[in-house]
């Protein structure tokens, strides 16, 4: 018996063992004409076994360099695309630097921390005005998504001044408009755009079907009964 755990490891598996044979086949290959034409066929097996690679722009670029992967950079072909070194795919990337300070408020947030101090830092001017109030806004909104509740506006303000320690301030003559949930039921809209009058309930209907029910069986009991001889 053969064995998968006998036989060599599968370098992409996604393409199957008979793929990664043919291409140790051609690598054999003394001809190297041979092995550009054979190649050439074996790419086009692989962009079948493998058709979610269609939906890249470059997808002929990625199977021939999944071609130099499966051979282990080892296979010696004419590849219309810049031939990748094993370096290029085993480097490991530089690590992105983290931002490690500790947040002065949590639910906020780092980004709203961002924008504090960066408004902080501009001058003052008009523009830094109407960035506060905005600001404010959406702190206001982001406290209710996060903490399921409403909150006064006074504690956005104060939690702006105390987060830019005392930077900045909202002006005195600014008020954060009302929130309020809409409550507005949806509006269907028909063919042509023109909006569909509201229909009667299940309910309602029902009790329309059962009237008509009830005064048909009324009739139907006030009528004589025939009877024909037999």
């Amino acid at each position: 018996m053969d064995y998968n755990t006998q036989r060599s490891k599968l370098i992409m598996p996604e393409y199957g063992r008979h793929v990664q044979k043919m291409i140790e086949y051609v690598s054999g290959l003394e001809d190297k004409e041979k092995r550009n034409e054979q190649i050439r066929a074996v790419v086009g097996v692989m962009g079948i076994l493998n058709p979610q690679l269609r939906d890249l722009s470059d997808f002929k670029h990625k199977l021939w360099d999944h071609v130099q992967i499966i051979s282990d950079f080892e296979i010696e072909i004419d590849s219309p695309y810049p031939i990748p070194t094993k370096e290029t795919f085993y480097t490991k990337p530089n690590p992105i630097p983290l931002d490690k300070t500790p947040l002065k408020a949590a639910h906020y947030g780092r980004n709203i921390q961002n924008m504090i101090d960066m408004i902080a830092d501009r001058e003052d001017d008009e523009l830094r005005r109407n960035m506060v109030m905005f600001l404010a806004g959406y702190m206001r909104q982001q406290y209710i998504i996060w903490n399921k509740e409403t909150v006064l506006e006074d504690i956005i303000f104060r939690d702006i001044n105390v987060l830019s320690q005392g930077r900045l301030s909202v002006p005195e003559d600014f008020h954060l408009p009302a929130f309020t949930h809409s409550s507005a039921a949806p509006v269907n809209i028909g063919h042509g755009g023109h909006r569909n009058e509201p229909t009667h309930s299940r309910g309602d209907g029902y009790r329309q079907d059962s009237s008509h029910r009830q005064s048909s069986s009324q009739y139907r009991g006030n009528k004589k009964k025939i009877f024909k001889k037999k």
